[in-house]
Formats: C-alpha cells, structure tokens, sequence
C-alpha cells in the first residue's frame, strides 16, 4: 500500500500558512496539499470549495481526487516511517479515536480508502451548510462529528490497530516522547512550533 498519497488541506485566511505545509512536508516526503494558495516545493490540489476552516477537509472526499489518501494535520509531527501505519490499516479507513473521549473518531490522522469516499461525499453534498450549522456537544461537532455519523462510532482506530505508535502531545507527552511513537498530534494549543522539545523539527 506503498503507493497511498499524503495529504494535508491548507485553507488560507486563519493560522496556518504555506510555511507550516512546508514544515510538514519535510516530515512526510511525497506529501501533496489541498489549498486555496500556492505552497512552494509542494504538489498542490485547488480547493473547489469556499467551506471554511477545518470543514475544507471534506475535500478530500471529492471524485476527482483518486485513490487512498494518508492525511495528516498541519499540525502533526512525524518522526518515524509512515509506510507502517498504513500498512496496519488493511486498506480500510482509519480515525484517530478522540484522546480524552475515545468512543467518539476524530480527524486528526486519517487513513481514507477509495471505496468510503463516495458515501461520505454523497451524503455531505446533500446539504453542507445544514452540516455545517449543526449544533451539538464535544464529538459530534465539526468535520469529525460529521464522519462519525456516516462512517459510524465503529469505524477502524488508529489506537488499536497500531496502539502506542500515535500519541497526544496533551495527553501522552508531558514526561517526555513516548517510546515507539512515530506521529504525535497537536490538537488546540500549544502548536509544535510553540512547544519546546528536541524532537519537534524547528518551523524554519
């Protein structure tokens, strides 16, 4: 399964910049961008969407964009071979479970195979802004929310086919780097950039 495309979505006007696509470029080599700007050294997709935020990631559903696809946050720092970790996944789509509310999916580190894409993009181009103004509690809001709801709660986790290997910075760093980790999430604040640790690559 050596031949999944990385992927990462920059949508232009909030914090992150074609800086921080670079940033994670250098992590994962082959690393290809959906965004609304050009990123320099990196292979770009065009945004066919004006959905904001991290709602730009549904994106990566499109029918035009083919094939497996390993996504990662912009704020993701990898330090170990990603072929591993897709290998795990059997070819099937694969969530991060929520670090502080495991039975809800999250976002963060998808691995998405070819044959979920049309589901999931059909049911979200029935009406996206209805989508989007949904109202609810921590993991059912947001892009995540809405994946659990087509993929279903039980959809294929990160932290049981590879446990150990993709850790929180929050939850699981905070006495040091975890051995046998290879990706480590950022998820709100600090951002890898406003961390100080040796193993989190400089910005620049």
């Amino acid at each position: 399964m050596e031949s999944v495309t990385r992927v990462c979505v920059l949508r232009s006007g909030g914090q992150y910049t074609p800086a921080h696509v670079q940033w994670l470029a250098r992590q994962a080599p082959g690393l290809v961008c959906l965004a609304d700007v050009d990123v320099p050294g990196v292979p770009t997709v065009p945004l066919a969407h004006n959905w904001p935020g991290w709602w730009a990631k549904l994106e990566l559903f499109r029918p035009d964009i083919a094939g497996d696809l390993l996504y990662l946050d912009l704020d993701t720092v990898v330090l170990g071979d990603l072929a591993p970790l897709i290998d795990a996944t059997g070819g099937r789509t694969t969530m991060l479970s929520d670090f502080y509310w495991p039975e809800h999916p999250a976002s963060g580190l998808m691995y998405i195979a070819e044959r979920d894409k049309a589901r999931v993009w059909d049911a979200w181009r029935r009406d996206p802004h209805a989508h989007m103004r949904r109202r609810g509690w921590r993991g059912t809001l947001g892009d995540q929310g809405f994946l659990g709801r087509v993929l279903g709660k039980g959809v294929q986790r990160w932290q049981y086919i590879a446990p150990g290997r993709v850790v929180s910075y929050k939850a699981h760093c905070q006495q040091g780097l975890p051995a046998g980790a290879d990706v480590v999430c950022f998820h709100g604040n600090p951002r890898p950039w406003a961390a100080t640790a040796d193993w989190i690559p400089p910005l620049c």
